[in-house]
């Protein structure tokens, strides 16, 4: 097949166009006092002694006017009680005492791990939970009736820590779920338990996903309950002929065993999906019939439209390059298409969410059609639309829709991209308005209540641990402190060696500047030589230059700093920064390259500004693509990293899942050569420096099997390594006792052996 041609050429324009830049500063330090002691691993790791406190699990109330957490039982010891915390005055009530949630003949009360109320007051409490690839999705769960004080089980006779992502229906008298593939719904007066789907297996999956869905569509919970409760919506998976990846534990019994997973990896068979309608009370499931092979698409949304007649479905062609919403009736099965929008590069799908009116006439749609990512209005129809975010700036997340107060709030930052803060337009468009206070930089989360009026605002930069307050909306007046991490943040400003950080700009000659930050060790002296290691990750799924709290990165890398070595990040062209669709997408096809040559790039350029940067003293670390970028580096630009450290990185992409590299790099069958060179290994005869690869035998995400085969290449290259492998750990490597203290040991022992502080003469 002809190699497709993968930038347009107002995206080569758009990439070469220049940033205005800036200089790092330098400020004056204290010198450090005698009685404080230095940052260490086991500090961070083992004693956990820089751990923030968060605000916990929280819920608005309906009305708005309150707000419901788990707080320690005064009553019952290891215990905690659901209470509602008064807006106006902070007082506490509490709804439902630990001694309500005992199960009857036992002694402890239950774990909840999360909740929900029915319309009618009933609480759904969700425990024993169990993880799921990356979550905690599988459980049990009970039902507490606060009228006569029953609580009680669901699901039969199923086996414990089985049920997945339990709904009460609209009324409130019954619970569907999905258990082993299936899905169900108790009746809670009744008891009894109605199968609505009976087919479900390893390979037909129903009301949930397969593991690509879940990790790069985002897609956990599978099923919708209409406005009425009476149908139910869901996705169906068809995973026969996806084949399995197999994982191996040599280490948890006598002979060794298999983990499958089904992995579609890039260009190879993916699951068929299909959305159906089925009765509440059991039946036969109407199926949307689409065009084409399902195999060849994905459905990547699915709500109701506002009445229980119509479902909005979302669906993709498997290159992520076009979207077309459809409205289907849920009696007929006659499909009607709403809208369609293409893009040269990738639609992303945390953008594929279509946002309904609540009296159904229109919605929201987030779209980079005119080079920055924007919100418009659609009518039900699809044939009018507005655009509501005028304006050279990007809208990173929807915070809220208050249509009775005719706004809508968002989170952008259009003068800095390493910040976040909250805005609001009317609903009818118009000029962008910041509400987060100007005096106040960083980053800015907010949950924003029901009615729109008050929200819990959590902020933090990057040596300022979270402080979570409650604030009215839309004069963001602080009505009270929740979280202020107090003694924390006094220790990370008066109580370890002060270290000096800036933000910036580095520029890379050919193409944008790039943001860039650095942390320079206690008494910086640019007059000296420094070395400096490099954090990166690179690619369109994260951005490293924020700021904001890191939490165990951030005191990694001052306990770095600490030690004597600078630290800098830099974010390359194909991260997703709000800078524009050109900067975030000019890398299609060429992921691992052009990236490469931002950092290199952006490298020379700071070797050219600053004589303290030791050429010879020059390191790069990074976790998975991450990881992938560091042994680009090391491998292209040899002459410019003299160590790296990669953890669980993508050696070749043709190993990674289907939907997130096709997404960034088109099907391997038309475009081989991108794969071939955006692959680091590739270039592994490149290498000089020293390398530390890292990686757990058990990651279901980023497969062993790369660092394996880049192992291969390295010794048939003659070339010489290091390597620490974690038996059995997942890609977050957190698994098992000592973990993370380990790690990060290791990595500090490395760089200080290879990487030295004050190297000998």
């Amino acid at each position: 097949m002809k190699q497709k041609k993968f930038s347009a050429f107002f995206l080569l324009i758009a990439c070469a166009l220049p940033i205005c830049l800036s200089a790092p500063l330098f400020t004056e330090v204290p010198q450090q006092k005698p009685d404080i002691q230095p940052m260490s691993v086991d500090r961070i790791f083992k004693d956990r002694e820089f751990r923030s406190q968060y605000m916990g699990q929280s819920k608005w109330t309906t009305d708005g006017n309150g707000y419901t957490m788990l707080q320690s039982s005064a009553t019952m010891k290891d215990a905690r009680d659901l209470v509602r915390i008064d807006l106006e005055t902070g007082e506490t009530q509490v709804l439902v005492p630990a001694t309500a949630l005992v199960p009857e003949g036992g002694e402890a009360a239950l774990s909840i791990e999360d909740y929900a109320w029915s319309s009618d007051g009933k609480l759904l409490i969700y425990t024993n939970t169990q993880r799921v690839w990356r979550d905690n999705t599988k459980g049990d769960y009970w039902v507490l009736n606060q009228t006569d004080g029953t609580l009680r089980q669901l699901g039969g006779d199923a086996t414990p820590g089985t049920l997945m992502f339990a709904k009460f229906s609209p009324d409130g008298n019954r619970v569907a779920y999905v258990r082993e593939n299936n899905i169900y719904v108790e009746d809670l007066a009744s008891g009894i338990i109605t199968p609505l789907t009976t087919d479900g297996s390893p390979t037909t999956i129903n009301g949930t996903f397969d593991w690509v869905y879940e990790e790069e569509l985002g897609l956990q919970d599978g099923f919708r309950w209409s406005p009425d409760g009476t149908s139910i919506a869901y996705w169906q998976l068809d995973a026969s002929g996806v084949r399995n990846f197999l994982m191996i534990n040599n280490t948890d019994d006598l002979y060794s065993r298999t983990i499958p997973v089904q992995y579609p990896k890039t260009g190879e068979t993916n699951s068929a999906a299909r959305i159906g309608v089925v009765s509440s009370g059991g039946g036969e499931t109407r199926w949307f019939r689409f065009d084409g092979d399902p195999r060849q698409h994905y459905l990547v949304q699915l709500e109701w439209a506002v009445n229980s007649d119509e479902v909005c479905i979302l669906r993709m062609p498997r290159n992520q390059q076009a979207v077309t919403a459809w409205l289907a009736n849920a009696r007929t099965g006659n499909l009607t298409r709403i809208f369609s929008e293409t893009e040269d590069a990738w639609l992303e799908p945390q953008d594929m969410d279509v946002r309904w009116s609540s009296d159904g006439t229109s919605f929201l749609w987030l779209s980079e059609r005119d080079g920055w990512r924007h919100l418009y209005r659609y009518s039900r129809d699809g044939k009018d639309v507005q655009l509501l975010t005028p304006g050279d700036y990007d809208v990173t997340r929807i915070a809220k829709i208050d249509e009775a107060g005719d706004r809508i709030y968002f989170m952008a930052s259009p003068d800095d991209p390493t910040a976040r803060y909250l805005f609001m337009v009317p609903l009818s468009g118009g000029k962008a308005t910041r509400i987060t206070p100007a005096d106040q930089e960083g980053t800015h989360r907010y949950r924003i209540s029901t009615d729109g009026k008050h929200a819990f605002q959590t902020f933090s930069s990057f040596m300022t641990a979270p402080i979570t307050r409650l604030v009215s909306l839309p004069d963001h007046a602080i009505i009270r402190s929740l979280v202020d991490n107090r003694k924390l943040n006094e220790k990370l400003q008066n109580g370890l060696t002060p270290v000096t950080w800036a933000f910036f700009r580095v520029p890379t000659g050919d193409g944008p500047a790039l943001d860039a930050w650095a942390l320079y060790p206690p008494n910086f002296d640019p007059t000296k030589k420094y070395p400096v290691l490099f954090y990166v990750y690179g690619e369109p799924g994260a951005q490293t230059v924020r700021n904001t709290w890191g939490r165990n990165y951030t005191l990694w890398h001052r306990l770095l700093a600490e030690q004597g070595y600078v630290i800098i990040s830099m974010d390359n062209r194909g991260t997703p920064s709000p800078r524009g669709r050109a900067f975030r997408k000019c890398v299609y096809g060429q992921i691992g390259v052009l990236s490469s040559q931002d950092q290199a790039n952006g490298l020379k350029s700071l070797m050219k500004q600053h004589s303290w940067i030791d050429p010879e003293r020059i390191g790069i670390w990074g976790w998975s693509g991450g990881g992938s970028m560091t042994l680009n580096m090391m491998f292209r630009y040899p002459e410019l990293y003299k160590v790296g450290i990669s953890i669980a990185p993508v050696a070749n992409q043709r190993y990674y899942d289907s939907i997130y590299q096709e997404r960034y790099m088109g099907l391997p069958a038309e475009n081989p050569d991108g794969y071939k060179a955006g692959s680091p290994i590739t270039h592994a005869a490149g290498l000089t420096g020293k390398l530390l690869l890292i990686h757990g035998t058990g990651d279901d995400n980023v497969h062993y099997q790369n660092t394996e085969a880049l192992i291969n290449e390295l010794v048939a290259s003659h070339k010489f390594f290091d390597l620490m492998i974690y038996p059995n750990r997942s890609h977050g490597l957190y698994e098992r006792e000592n973990m993370p203290r380990h790690l990060y040991a290791t990595m500090l022992r490395y760089l200080l052996e290879h990487l030295p502080v004050n190297p000998a003469d």
